[in-house]
């Protein structure tokens, strides 16, 4: 029973030894090898393809993970930023308010501060030519003008500089204006007003009255006592006549009541002299001298040294001239009040 079986076995071996024997055979067994190393490369590259698959799409899924976490951060930063960017449009848009608010309070006190330099700088016009007009005080006026120009040159407005410019005119007007001294003659007036009350009278005048001699006491000497004796006899004899020089007429006589008119209508002369002198009259002001001097003259001793004082101080105002005329400040004061009333019709206007 073996027999058979190996002498099957031996064609059967010696067919496939002869059929790897061909070249054919030969090579589709190559082939077959090569397509089997190359599926085998394949599947092992696919394998490799997919693990490196996996593990990108494990790495996107990680990054996408922290992308959304990431995204929802900013979404939340986002959100915070957009509160605080509520809160400070809400700041800003109350700070512009207060920003606003201050500077209509700003713009306010500017204007109630320009109103009041106004009103002072009108003032001192006004008493400026309240001095020139009724006291012909050129000093100070001078003082008042230079106050409102120190005002004006502190502010920096320049729609004060027209004003400025006008009261810097007059001021050197007034410094070149060749005038008197009121106020310095009127204060003579008023001397002489407030001594004329004091004043002797013409007729009151008496004689000098030696001076006595003092008494002594009587020597040992009899001769010497009766001479004495006879020498102040001779004295109280000459008290009894007396001889002067007069160059003018008697005085005049008055009654104690008269004397009163005379001294107040010699004031009423000089007070009319000082006003003829405050309104630059020089005609009025030379003829109430001249009539006060003759009063003086005609009425009052003109030995007592009171007297001559008040002839010398009507004498100098004599000769002084007092018809000048003074620059006026109308000009200034309008463009100063037009300068006020243009920004009170524009406050008004906003």
């Amino acid at each position: 029973m073996e027999t058979p079986v190996q002498t099957e076995t031996a064609p059967v071996t010696s067919r496939w030894r002869d059929a790897l024997r061909r070249p054919t055979v030969r090579v589709v067994s190559v082939a077959l090898l090569i397509v089997g190393a190359q599926w085998i490369d394949t599947r092992m590259q696919v394998g490799n393809l997919q693990q490196e698959l996996a593990r990108r799409l494990a790495e996107g899924d990680t990054v996408a993970k922290e992308g959304r976490a990431l995204v929802r951060q900013g979404q939340e930063a986002q959100a915070a930023l957009q509160a605080k960017v509520g809160v400070l449009e809400a700041r800003l848009a109350e700070t512009q308010s207060q920003a606003v608010a201050l500077e209509a309070m700003y713009q306010e006190i500017s204007s109630t501060r320009d109103e009041r330099l106004l009103a002072e700088v009108e003032q001192a016009v006004v008493i400026a030519m309240q001095q020139l007009q009724f006291a012909g005080n050129v000093e100070a006026a001078l003082i008042a003008l230079q106050g409102a120009e120190a005002r004006l040159a502190r502010s920096v407005q320049p729609q004060f500089l027209p004003a400025r410019k006008l009261i810097a005119r007059d001021i050197e007007r007034l410094k070149g204006t060749p005038g008197a001294n009121v106020s310095g003659l009127s204060l003579k007036i008023e001397s002489v007003v407030a001594a004329v009350d004091s004043l002797p009278l013409a007729y009151e005048q008496r004689p000098k009255v030696d001076a006595a001699r003092p008494v002594t006491a009587p020597k040992a000497s009899s001769a010497e006592f009766w001479r004495e004796l006879g020498a102040d006899l001779w004295r109280e004899l000459r008290q009894l006549v007396r001889i002067e020089r007069i160059d003018q007429g008697d005085p005049a006589l008055l009654a104690p009541n008269q004397s009163f008119f005379l001294r107040e209508n010699l004031k009423l002369r000089l007070l009319n002299a000082r006003l003829a002198l405050l309104q630059r009259d020089g005609k009025i002001f030379r003829e109430e001298i001249r009539q006060s001097r003759e009063h003086l003259d005609r009425y009052f001793d003109s030995r007592a040294k009171p007297v001559q004082a008040a002839q010398a101080t009507l004498k100098t105002l004599a000769t002084t001239d007092v018809s000048f005329d003074l620059p006026g400040l109308a000009e200034t004061l309008t463009a100063l009040r037009n300068l006020k009333f243009a920004r009170e019709r524009g406050g008004a206007g906003r």
